[in-house]
């Protein structure tokens, strides 16, 4: 797609940090835009800051873990747009822990938001994007943690392995259909967003009874904390890349080249028959 003055674009985890750039640069290329957000502060705030500079902005409060809430999203994007264009299943949650130590709630909390969040997407919005015909393309956000298995981050990597390979199979998909709908997946590392403040949106039910740091917890999240924070590719910088990626046609978008030599690693290690290589 190179065209995108008039289309609409929806984007999940929309009212803030990445999510939030990706709207600002398709609002300047002149796109519709419907933004789903957990946080209603933040939502109402883009909501306003969209409408005030005169942009057609649709804002609609989604759980993206809950299948119906994306059900309601689609809906209201096509009762108020009628149709969908760029689909961004961005939404996203961290959380720093060991395998061993990450609770069932954890586990829910991440896979709920991290992967059944874009499952829901791809389910709910592609039967839709394949009866419009129109050209369309949906970018699924991933990490580099959905090619390589960093330590301390166990249930992270699980949903961001499960959003790369689900994006190559509805890529396939797609692609034995003949459908007008193309496909990426967004592999950033660290960028500077509000990510590894996640834990403020965690839902009641899916906090832990206890909450206990072990050991080393405190150094995991500091570690990833500095390691965000001093990002050298910020978020507005990840949009303009994504934006380019779409017009191009690109599959896979590494917004850090480095990290292609630790994916490289990681796959002679499986050809070589090697034990797992450090990842620093």
């Amino acid at each position: 797609m190179k065209e995108f003055q008039n289309k609409v674009a929806v984007i999940t985890g929309g009212a803030s940090g990445l999510g939030l750039e990706i709207a600002r640069l398709a609002a300047k290329k002149g796109m519709k835009l419907v933004l789903s957000d957990i946080e209603d502060r933040a939502l109402k705030a883009a909501e306003l800051e969209f409408s005030e500079r005169g942009v057609e902005v649709l804002a609609v409060r989604t759980n993206v873990a809950i299948a119906e809430d994306v059900e309601l999203l689609a809906e209201k994007t096509m009762a108020r747009f009628g149709a969908v264009h760029l689909l961004f299943n961005n939404a996203g949650v961290a959380l720093n822990k060991t395998a061993w130590e990450t609770t069932i709630a954890d586990w829910e909390w991440v896979l709920g938001v991290d992967l059944w969040g874009v499952i829901h997407g791809v389910r709910v919005f592609t039967p839709i994007m394949l009866k419009q015909g129109a050209s369309s393309h949906i970018i699924n956000t991933a990490s580099v943690a959905g090619m390589l298995s960093t330590q301390g981050m166990a249930a992270y990597n699980v949903a961001k392995h499960g959003v790369v390979t689900l994006s190559e199979t509805l890529y396939h998909d797609l692609r034995r259909r003949g459908a007008n709908i193309d496909v990426s997946v967004l592999c950033p590392a660290w960028v500077n967003t509000a990510i590894w403040d996640s834990a403020r949106n965690r839902p009641d039910e899916l906090q832990n009874e206890a909450e206990h740091k072990a050991s080393d917890d405190v150094e995991l999240e500091e570690s990833a904390r500095h390691a965000i924070q001093s990002g050298r590719v910020t978020a507005p910088m990840v949009a303009e890349i994504v934006f380019a990626a779409i017009e191009a046609n690109q599959f896979y978008i590494l917004t850090h080249p480095k990290i292609k030599k630790w994916v490289g690693l990681r796959v002679e290690d499986i050809l070589q028959d090697r034990q797992p290589s450090p990842q620093e």
